[in-house]
């Protein structure tokens, strides 16, 4: 396998984010009620069809019509007993690649007991803030760099730097990737390791900014593989949010310039976007 470069990651960036807007592929989401509004205007933004399921049968009809799945676990209904392990079980037999938001981890019962269900039945792709990875790799019993994580419900304590660690152990149990979401953001394949600037100061001031970011990481995860559909989600919001920014007055205004400002960019904005890269040693 050829080595990651810099150059050959912005070139699938590009292809990425063309390919979406070409073909429009559908990722379905199981998201919280909290944001599911703004996940699917984002979805729709860049080029991707959104659909919102809750029920057992319907998970398992959206693993199969879609190119991929987004999975956020930010509001928990009863029925999510059943749905949540029946969609995954059926991603992982169609080979579908699914995105996990693991929001609110540690916070009651059926929430913990799914999230110890994926470690087996394991995401593709992983996006939180640096305490909800750290605090993922913890109960999944794999090394999280240090001995207790900062969450406060939906709130990080931990720096991203922190969660280096929990993100490789994860993103290497899995296969996949993973995204840490903070003021310069962590992607990993648990080979190379990517840190991208960008973004607004709004984007924590609007609800939803993560979970929606978690669901265009699934729209780009229908056409590239998971590193690549991480890092391509992470800089088209570092790159919108930093344009919107431009002609907000507060976080309303901004929330209405970032979903305009991720519908114009363009493949040659997003491959633009800065990050340093590095290879993992194991």
């Amino acid at each position: 396998m050829k080595k990651t470069t810099k150059e050959t990651l912005r070139r699938e960036i590009r292809e990425a984010v063309r390919l979406v807007r070409e073909k429009n592929p559908m990722a379905p989401s199981i998201t919280n009620t909290v944001t599911i509004n703004l996940v699917a205007n984002a979805q729709l933004a860049v080029g991707g069809s959104a659909a919102m399921v809750y029920l057992a049968d319907e998970g398992e009809a959206m693993a199969a019509l879609g190119g991929a799945m987004y999975i956020n676990m930010g509001t928990m209904l009863p029925v999510y007993a059943e749905t949540l392990p029946r969609t995954t079980k059926a991603l992982s037999e169609q080979g579908k690649p699914w995105v996990l938001d693991p929001v609110g981890i540690g916070v009651g019962g059926l929430r913990t007991s799914l999230l110890l269900g994926f470690r087996t039945d394991v995401p593709t792709i992983i996006r939180g803030n640096a305490s909800e990875i750290i605090a993922l790799a913890e109960i999944w019993e794999l090394d999280s760099g240090k001995t207790a994580s900062g969450v406060r419900g939906v709130d990080a304590t931990d720096s991203v730097e922190a969660a280096r660690t929990a993100a490789i152990s994860l993103a290497r149990h899995t296969g996949g990737a993973v995204a840490v979401s903070g003021p310069i953001d962590l992607v990993t394949d648990g080979k190379s390791l990517a840190l991208a600037e960008g973004g607004s100061k709004f984007l924590p001031m609007i609800t939803g900014a993560g979970c929606s970011l978690g669901g265009v990481a699934a729209v780009y995860a229908c056409v590239t593989r998971p590193f690549v559909a991480a890092l391509t989600a992470t800089a088209i919001y570092n790159f919108a949010g930093a344009k919107a920014e431009k002609h907000a007055e507060g976080p309303a205004s901004f929330q209405m310039a970032f979903l305009d400002a991720l519908y114009q960019a363009t493949s040659e904005d997003v491959g633009a976007q800065p990050f340093t890269l590095e290879t993992i040693g194991k």
